[in-house]
């Protein structure tokens, strides 16, 4: 089969596409014929050899890849027969392999892929969707709330324009150019403004100047410091990135957050999972993700690329040169 190997920690010229035998379901587990395979920044920093939240670096050689989408054509031993043929969505956790046309998963990990959701959106739920959902539990969104929404045009920030929208909130969406912009006001933005635009926080002021409840931030440095100013006393910052670098305050600015009770919190993680009050959290989020997108209550925005230029779509991820979910194509 066609697959996507890293051979060497480094830059995305590292990944080789290249022939590798087809893999071996093992006991209680089924082989999917890949149809979509997501890529998270997360991918990213593995593939430069960064730890992150991951339990260790993966061995290597290594395929990368931890969403996939496709058909159960194989199972391992034991394996529940009915999953033959069927349609799924599978997210692998820290175990790679879902850059190939062929991928093997637990069994217990699987989810049917809901009737009328293509397997490109089914893969941006599993993943990015459970995370906006995750991130959601920390807000309170409702009519007469302002929500500002960082990196609006990206896989999260589309999906979080959708729901706080749904919510009845009036949305303040800021993305970096005014390409991304406009898309992030054609998604249901009240106000859509590009983050490299020096006059965009005064744009916000001039039309909310009771100031914003919640800021949700994966942006980080001069934009979530510019961004901060524009809370309303009791706001609150969510983090969830920082890919324009962590926002390291003063004493000052920190005492002056403490007079308005603007509060910053990382929503990320066991704090995430806490919330969600289920046996096993992160398959509720990933249930919840997909029969919201199933109904059309959430409709991720999709950027493909074949899976030979699976190089090429690190590299743009990491540029910020990417709108909604990144995914390749075998």
């Amino acid at each position: 089969m066609n697959a996507v190997r890293l051979h060497a920690f480094g830059p995305a010229e590292n990944l080789t596409y290249e022939r590798v035998p087809v893999p071996v379901p093992a006991a209680g587990q089924v082989r999917i014929a890949v149809a979509v395979a997501g890529v998270h920044l997360l991918d990213t920093a593995l593939r430069q050899g960064v730890q992150g939240p991951a339990p260790a670096l993966p061995d290597l050689p290594t395929i990368p890849g931890r969403e996939v989408a496709g058909t159960v054509d194989a199972l391992g031993p034991g394996t529940d027969p009915g999953w033959l043929g069927r349609e799924v969505v599978v997210h692998l956790g820290f175990a790679p392999g879902g850059y190939a046309e062929y991928a093997v998963a637990a069994a217990d990990r699987l989810h049917a892929v809901p009737p009328g959701l293509d397997p490109a959106r089914a893969v941006a739920m599993i993943g990015t969707g459970r995370t906006t959902l995750g991130i959601l539990g920390f807000a309170e969104l409702g009519p007469g709330s302002v929500a500002v929404v960082t990196a609006a045009a990206g896989g999260i920030g589309t999906l979080l324009v959708q729901y706080a929208k749904n919510a009845g909130a009036t949305v303040v969406a800021l993305a970096g150019g005014p390409v991304k912009a406009g898309l992030a006001h054609a998604n249901g933005a009240d106000l859509a403004l590009d983050y490299n635009d020096p006059g965009w926080a005064q744009a916000v002021r001039d039309q909310h100047p009771g100031g914003a409840d919640v800021l949700f931030d994966s942006v980080g440095g001069t934009v979530s410091r510019t961004a901060l100013d524009l809370l309303a006393p009791g706001g609150r910052r969510l983090v969830f990135g920082w890919s324009g670098g962590e926002l390291t305050l003063t004493d000052a600015e920190r005492a002056a957050l403490t007079a308005r009770r603007v509060t910053s919190e990382v929503v990320l993680g066991p704090a995430m999972l806490r919330r969600v009050g289920a046996p096993d959290p992160i398959r509720a989020l990933e249930t919840r993700a997909l029969a919201e997108a199933a109904v059309g209550r959430l409709r991720p925005a999709i950027q493909r690329y074949p899976l030979s230029r699976a190089a090429a779509a690190h590299d743009a991820l990491v540029s910020r040169d990417t709108t909604g979910k990144v995914v390749l194509v075998p």
